[in-house]
């Protein structure tokens, strides 16, 4: 831990530090456990996560199994938790000039640049994965990744198939992932493939995320979030909705509630903090993969992982 904090430190001194946090999928069986070893700040954190939460998400983050790590009510609250607390424990190192998180990863930027306390920002995060649930189980839906494709073209492809589809997560050039109603995205994947989609492949999800399907979960947390104090972050974030640098809190605020049904625009996010300057961009939070994303972006951007 002591040579990330180390290698953290001096690049910050160094270049426009972003800071990037993972979404729903970057889990893995014993996230979290050294930080909690290691560190009381996250000891700390990590307790006080178990009370708010009901139950003990430590248990299942340690010792858990893959399954049990998928459980809607444990999945968006672990990732977030490894994220915000590894975030706390590098202390003066962590000093960010913009933030942005891919989907769930908005919450984790919003607690690091201070537009959300670690308490608040938890219980929304609780809140919007049992939300999601519910309305996934209100009607059959998935999500499907486009390989190989102009985002125009698979824009194209949701308009002209008939049913509920549409483009939810724009990742990086050449690669879209588009939500919706069963038939619908296996018919737009036919349709992709004909256009000369690389793959087209359904993803094993349990719902159509950040589609029109996720209605009722958005009128639901809208209600959790108007609730809760917004702060002046230290710093802009580049929310998925908006794809640039937003620092009004009122505006941050309606822009996280527009997240549910809107897509993800992780590619415009990247290009507008790179046009606004930033030359480092550090992921914080289990796995590599928005770091990857980045590369894919730009690939003369500079990336670094403070993942333990």
């Amino acid at each position: 831990m002591n040579l990330i904090l180390t290698f953290v430190k001096i690049l910050n001194t160094q270049y426009m530090n972003a800071y990037v946090f993972p979404g729903q999928g970057a889990q893995f069986s014993g996230m979290g456990l050294d930080l909690y070893e290691n560190s009381e700040i996250a000891k700390e954190l990590f307790d006080k996560a178990n009370d708010i939460l009901g139950f003990e998400i430590t248990k299942i983050m340690f010792e858990g199994t893959a399954e049990e790590l998928k459980q809607t009510k444990v999945t968006q609250p672990a990732i977030f938790l490894h994220s915000v607390i590894l975030s706390k424990v590098l202390g003066d190192s962590f000093k960010p000039d913009m933030v942005a998180g891919h989907s769930l990863g908005e919450f984790s930027a919003l607690v690091a640049n201070g537009t959300l306390n670690f308490e608040d920002a938890l219980r929304l995060v609780s809140k919007r994965a049992l939300a999601m649930q519910k309305a996934c189980e209100l009607k059959p839906s998935t999500m499907a990744a486009v390989l190989g494709l102009e985002d125009e073209v698979v824009e194209q492809g949701c308009e002209e198939t008939d049913g509920i589809v549409v483009a939810a997560n724009y990742n990086c050039p050449g690669q879209l992932v588009i939500s919706g109603e069963v038939e619908a995205i296996e018919r737009a994947c036919e349709w992709m493939k004909e256009k000369g989609a690389r793959r087209a492949l359904v993803l094993p999800v349990g719902g159509a995320f950040h589609s029109p399907l996720m209605e009722p979960a958005r009128e639901e947390l809208a209600a959790a979030i108007e609730a809760t104090t917004f702060n002046t972050p230290n710093c802009p974030v580049y929310q998925n909705v908006t794809t640039i640098a937003i620092t009004n809190p009122e505006e941050i605020k309606r822009n996280l509630i527009a997240q549910l049904t809107a897509p993800v625009k992780w590619t415009q996010s990247v290009q507008h903090m790179i046009k606004d300057g930033a030359t480092l961009f550090t992921e914080v939070g289990p796995g590599k993969v928005l770091s990857g994303l980045v590369k894919k972006i730009e690939r003369s951007a500079e990336t670094a992982s403070a993942t333990m």
